[in-house]
Parts: C-alpha cells; sequence; structure tokens
C-alpha cells in the first residue's frame, strides 16, 4: 500500500508569507520601542501662555515737581484819596476796567477847597502890598539915612517890618499851594496799569483819607503759588517753566519768578512764586495744580503695562534663557504718557514681559511671541 505524498506548496505563496511575518514583526518592535520614544516629549512642560518681550528704554524724560496752590495778584494796588472830608462826587470806572497810569478813577467834591483857593489868593496879595510896602520905607529910608534925617533905630525898624512882611507872603504862598495841592488830589488817579480788581467807594459818601475806593490788579499780572516741601524747595530756580491745570480743565503755563526764602512755620513748606502768561485766561481766587519743570534727565522706562502692581508693590515678571519667568520688585518713578521710568537697576538686555504679567507666577513656562516668529 503506498503513502500519500504531502501537498507542494507554490513558491509564491511562500514567499507572500514571509513579507507578512516580516511585515508583523516591524509593527510588533515599533509598538514596543514607541514609549521610550516618547518618553523625553512627556517631560518637557507645557507653555501657561504666549508672551511678548520688552527691554529698558533709556531716554531723556523732564523733570517736573507736582504741586497745587492757589492764584493771586503779583501786586494789589489800593486806591484811596490822599486828602479827607470830601464828598465823593463821581467814580468814573467799575470792576474789570483796564486802567492806564495817570488816568482819573474817582472825583472828589471840590467846592469847599474852591473857596479856601480864592481865600487865600487874597491873603497872598495881601501879604504882597505889604511887602511892597515895606520895601518902599526901606529904599526911602536908604536914600535919606545920609543926612541924618532918620536916625539908624528907625532905619533899622523898616528893614526888620520888611523882612516880617516877606515872610508873611511865603507863609501865605505856602498855604495857597496846599489849598491847590488838596484840590488836585480831588482827582484820584491810577498809580500804574492794572485791572480793576474791586470797588468798595460809594458815590455821595465822605470819605476820609485813606480810605479804599478801588483796588486794582496792578500790570494785570497774576501768580501761581504752589507750596513745596522743604526737600524739594532747593532745585526750584528762577527762570523755570511751569504747566498748571486750571479749574475748567485748560492749561496754561508760567515762568519761576522766585522761591520764597523762608519756610513756613506752621506748614514746614515754601511757596514758589510763577508769574503767568498774559493769555492765560485764570483768575485771581482760582486754586490750580500743575507741575514745574526742573530739566531733563536720563531714565530708564518700561511700557505701563508691563508693571503689575500686587499688594501695593509695583513688580516686573523677567523671562530667562528657558523662557521660564521670574517676578521682580521694582521702585518706579515718573510717568510720561504710556511709559513709567524704573528706578530699580536692571540689565539694559533683560526681557521683560511687555503685558499680561498679572496673569503670570514665578517658574511658569512661557512662549515668546517674537522667538516663534523668528523661527
Amino acid at each position: 500500500m503506498s503513502t500519500p505524498s504531502r501537498p507542494q506548496i507554490p513558491r509564491r505563496a511562500l514567499a507572500a508569507l514571509c513579507v507578512v511575518c516580516a511585515v508583523l514583526a516591524l509593527g510588533a518592535a515599533a509598538m514596543l520601542l514607541r514609549p521610550a520614544a516618547d518618553a523625553p516629549a512627556a517631560s518637557t512642560p507645557a507653555s501657561a501662555m504666549t508672551v511678548e518681550v520688552t527691554a529698558p528704554d533709556r531716554r531723556d524724560w523732564p523733570q517736573v515737581l507736582p504741586g497745587s496752590g492757589p492764584i493771586a495778584p503779583w501786586q494789589e494796588i489800593v486806591v484811596s484819596p490822599e486828602t479827607g472830608g470830601l464828598r465823593v462826587a463821581e467814580l468814573l470806572v467799575d470792576v474789570g476796567a483796564v486802567v492806564r497810569r495817570g488816568q482819573v478813577l474817582a472825583r472828589l467834591a471840590d467846592d469847599s477847597l474852591q473857596v479856601d483857593l480864592r481865600k487865600q489868593q487874597a491873603v497872598v496879595a495881601q501879604s504882597r502890598s505889604s511887602l511892597e510896602q515895606a520895601s518902599a520905607y526901606v529904599r526911602r529910608a536908604d536914600a535919606v539915612g545920609a543926612t541924618g534925617s532918620l536916625s539908624d533905630q528907625q532905619i533899622e525898624e523898616y528893614r526888620i517890618s520888611e523882612a516880617t512882611a516877606r515872610a508873611t507872603l511865603q507863609s501865605a504862598q505856602a498855604d495857597l499851594d496846599s489849598v491847590k495841592l488838596k484840590l488836585a488830589q480831588t482827582r484820584v488817579l491810577a498809580p500804574d496799569d492794572g485791572v480793576v480788581s474791586s470797588r468798595a467807594g460809594i458815590v455821595g459818601n465822605v470819605a476820609s483819607a485813606g480810605t479804599e475806593l478801588l483796588r486794582l490788579v496792578r500790570q494785570g499780572r497774576l501768580e501761581w503759588r504752589p507750596e513745596l516741601d522743604a526737600n524739594a524747595i532747593a532745585a526750584v530756580k528762577a527762570g523755570q517753566k511751569a504747566e498748571l491745570t486750571l479749574p475748567g480743565g485748560e492749561r496754561t503755563t508760567g515762568t519761576v519768578r522766585v522761591a520764597a526764602p523762608t519756610l513756613s512755620t506752621n506748614t514746614g513748606r515754601a511757596t514758589v512764586y510763577v508769574s503767568l502768561d498774559g493769555a492765560s485766561t485764570a483768575r485771581a481766587g482760582m486754586f490750580a495744580s500743575g507741575r514745574l519743570r526742573l530739566g531733563s534727565t536720563p531714565a530708564a522706562t518700561l511700557p505701563q503695562s508691563a508693571i503689575v502692581m500686587r499688594d501695593g508693590r509695583a513688580y516686573v515678571y523677567l523671562v530667562d534663557g528657558g523662557n521660564k519667568v521670574s517676578a521682580q520688585a521694582v521702585t518706579t518713578g515718573r510717568r510720561q504718557d504710556d511709559r513709567v521710568e524704573l528706578l530699580s537697576p536692571m540689565p539694559g538686555d533683560a526681557r521683560v514681559v511687555a503685558s499680561g504679567g498679572a496673569l503670570l507666577s514665578d517658574g511658569v513656562q512661557v512662549t515668546v511671541a517674537r522667538q516663534e516668529a523668528a523661527r
């Protein structure tokens, strides 16, 4: 009995089976090796956010001193009559009027002085006649004195009478000049250019000498008078510029005229006198705030958005070489537009988070937007 023969596998089928086995073996090896390859990627920390960085920028900024104070006249002039006991006949200007030196501002009634003037003129004329008579007696005495008709005593009496008459005339003339002066003083004149700021006189009142009729802002000049601490007043010099804001929001400028040489014993502060520009709409009695410009100084600045305020302190976030952030406390100074002066020392090439620092914390990994753009 013959043994049955085994079926023969074709060579092509055997080759295909070998290829399939090889593919399966390679797939199994790839599955086993994948965790080892992915292990480093899994250990890389995830980025918290994408940020932009900036560096401190050095600029020349004006050094300013803030201050506040009232606006007052540079000088005030009290206009009052120099003679008293006369009625106010007329006030020729009102509040707000611009007046010039020598302009008639008020007039006092002069009826009584006109009478005194005529009376004193008559006294002067009488004294002059007496002097002329005494002088004539002296001339005649000198003419006949050599003949011996008049005694020396009589001639001396004539000369004394002449001297007395001359003194009487001079006294009468002085009284006449006094009446004329009082008469001129009934016209109250402006002692200087200015603006009428108040009017206290009343027509019809009998004014005494020195009674205030009007008050002027001399030359129309106003001053801003802020008060500064003792440690700041030393930096203020005459000629420095000032900028102030009026109550209505209008801005105006001025120039430092002088800083007070003494400090107030009550407040320990000193007043600075700032002359305002003539085009200003400021009014005496306003209260304004402003700044004194002391000159320009270099400043390291950062954007306002880079400063993070926490617990009353200012912080910035620095990005290191591995793109991790760390908070650093800083001290800020002047502010201008959207930038802040940085008083704390910091390297010029420091990378500071430009915005969004409030969402970060120490050690957080970030992605720097500029580096992504570069890649």
